[in-house]
């Protein structure tokens, strides 16, 4: 809205589980639960947009002040809610192995991405945090060079290079098990919160940077939008991972934050054209960039936060 929407339909819609009830998110009962207590985000931009979410939800009741900030376009940042001591980050790590990040305007187009070195920048901190909610997925999408045991062991969409073609389902599915294992490694006898966001579906129905790439103004009925295979394959790899996780957990407890069907339904939920601020000032058939793969807040992205709100307080 602040950027010129002008439909507010998307505001009104709430998730209505099959079978049990999803109470509307409570500030309040959150900022209890996090007194005294450090929760952090760790993943690409959907997990920012989960974390922002969270902020923004709990800010109508207590105001968080931004304590550290490193990296760019914000990619590392913790704020404290000072009347509670209850602390929220955000880490950037988009793979949650360690990567050398692709660019595109130096003319490097492949991800780096080291299958055997997790990224420290979050690992390492995990013994600070009482909870972490990983959300990754998008970033396995695009073009990447897989390396394990110094040697690089295949990779992505890169026809362009003398490398064996490898599928990504079978990378994230490794990458996801591995990270599990080694946070059960590192902290198995702790009583931490882990919780796995499950793949989030975009909705682009056209070109990103031609109007109306994502126009819906209300959700799919339900059955009428399927999941396609590769939501539903990281889907599953999630939801499997964590169950095999939290059998051998102890007092680890980790738990899987299972969005995609309801993500699937709201095409109406992406801020389009208005990821920046009047995008059509310079009139109707402007070019410009389309989101919809992020959430508008308020919007969508605030269920994840009611859905981890009764997982880590349950």
């Amino acid at each position: 809205m602040a950027h010129g929407r002008l439909d507010t339909g998307y505001l009104h819609w709430r998730w209505r589980p099959r079978g049990c009830e999803l109470p509307a998110f409570s500030p309040e009962a959150f900022l209890r639960w996090l007194r005294n207590r450090h929760l952090a985000f760790v993943g690409d931009s959907l997990a920012r947009n989960q974390g922002e979410s969270l902020l923004c939800l709990l800010a109508s009741r207590s105001r968080p002040d931004l304590v550290y900030r490193d990296g760019e376009e914000n990619k590392f940042r913790r704020w404290v809610f000072r009347e509670h001591n209850a602390t929220v980050s955000i880490f950037w790590s988009p793979l949650l192995v360690k990567v050398a990040e692709k660019a595109e305007l130096a003319g490097v187009r492949h991800n780096n991405v080291f299958l055997d070195a997790f990224d420290e920048r979050w690992m390492s901190q995990l013994g600070a945090l009482d909870a972490v909610v990983l959300s990754v997925g998008h970033w396995f999408l695009i073009p990447g060079i897989y390396h394990d045991g110094g040697k690089v062991v295949g990779c992505h969409d890169c026809a362009d290079l003398n490398h064996t073609e490898t599928a990504f389902f079978g990378v994230f599915k490794e990458i996801v098990h591995r990270t599990l294992a080694e946070v059960a490694r590192r902290h198995g006898a702790e009583r931490k919160v882990v919780a796995f966001t499950t793949f989030s579906p975009a909705h682009f129905e056209g070109d990103w940077d031609k109007a109306g790439a994502c126009r819906k103004k209300e959700p799919y009925k339900d059955g009428e939008k399927e999941l396609g295979y590769t939501e539903m394959e990281m889907r599953k790899t999630v939801v499997e991972a964590v169950a095999m996780a939290a059998a051998n957990a102890g007092p680890l407890r980790f738990a899987a934050l299972d969005v995609t069907k309801l993500a699937n339904l709201r095409p109406d939920g992406h801020p389009g054209p208005y990821m920046r601020n009047d995008p059509f000032a310079g009139g109707m058939d402007a070019r410009v960039q389309n989101d919809c793969v992020h959430w508008c807040m308020p919007g969508p992205i605030d269920t994840f936060n009611e859905i981890l709100l009764q997982t880590i307080a349950g």
